[in-house]
């Protein structure tokens, strides 16, 4: 519906399975109309990167792939949990530079680590923070979060804001305050 209204598509199903497993959904995936962005999880692997980012290079309207690093719930506890010994941040910036070695346009991460990825990877990896809430806005179960200024002024190119303006009593509303927010702090 949103394609056929002439929006891009930001498609985040984060694909996490085999490398051929992969790579046929992302082709598939790719042949959808506007298509603009697509996911994959990160910790899938080399193999598996490499094989999504060889399956889009034949696609006609292909659509940047992202890998997404850790997800914004999880903090140094629940990294332990799953057997992740590093922080947050040397994970996130270790699969960043992977994804970039692999092929992937870019990566999802949290804004808090927007700054050093920028720095990592150059101006041309695309950046999408996600986990996103406006100052005034509950984390919810979110861990790893940042203002939409603060993601931005790390490096962000993409911002994701979901139940601060979806849950809102009043979405659109909400959703200019986060453009007034970005304005006031850009001085526009």
């Amino acid at each position: 519906m949103l394609a056929g209204l002439g929006f891009g598509v930001f498609l985040d199903l984060k694909f996490h399975d085999i490398p051929n497993t992969v790579a046929k959904a992302v082709a598939a995936a790719a042949e959808l109309p506007k298509v603009r962005l697509l996911t994959l999880h990160t910790l899938g692997g080399m193999a598996m990167m490499r094989a999504a980012s060889a399956a889009l290079g034949k696609a006609k309207n292909r659509p940047a792939l992202l890998g997404v690093t850790l997800l914004t719930s999880m903090d140094e506890t629940a990294l332990r949990g799953v057997g992740i010994a590093e922080s947050a941040s040397a994970t996130v910036l270790a699969l960043a530079n992977q994804a970039q070695e692999a092929g992937l346009d870019g990566v999802v991460a949290s804004g808090q680590e927007a700054r050093a990825i920028r720095a990592q990877c150059g101006p041309r990896f695309l950046i999408v923070a996600p986990g996103v809430r406006p100052a005034s806005a509950p984390a919810n179960d979110q861990s790893r979060i940042t203002t939409p200024s603060q993601a931005l002024e790390a490096g962000a190119d993409y911002l994701v804001i979901g139940r601060p303006i979806t849950e809102a009593d009043d979405p659109r509303a909400a959703a200019l305050a986060v453009v007034q927010e970005i304005a006031s702090t850009r001085g526009a």
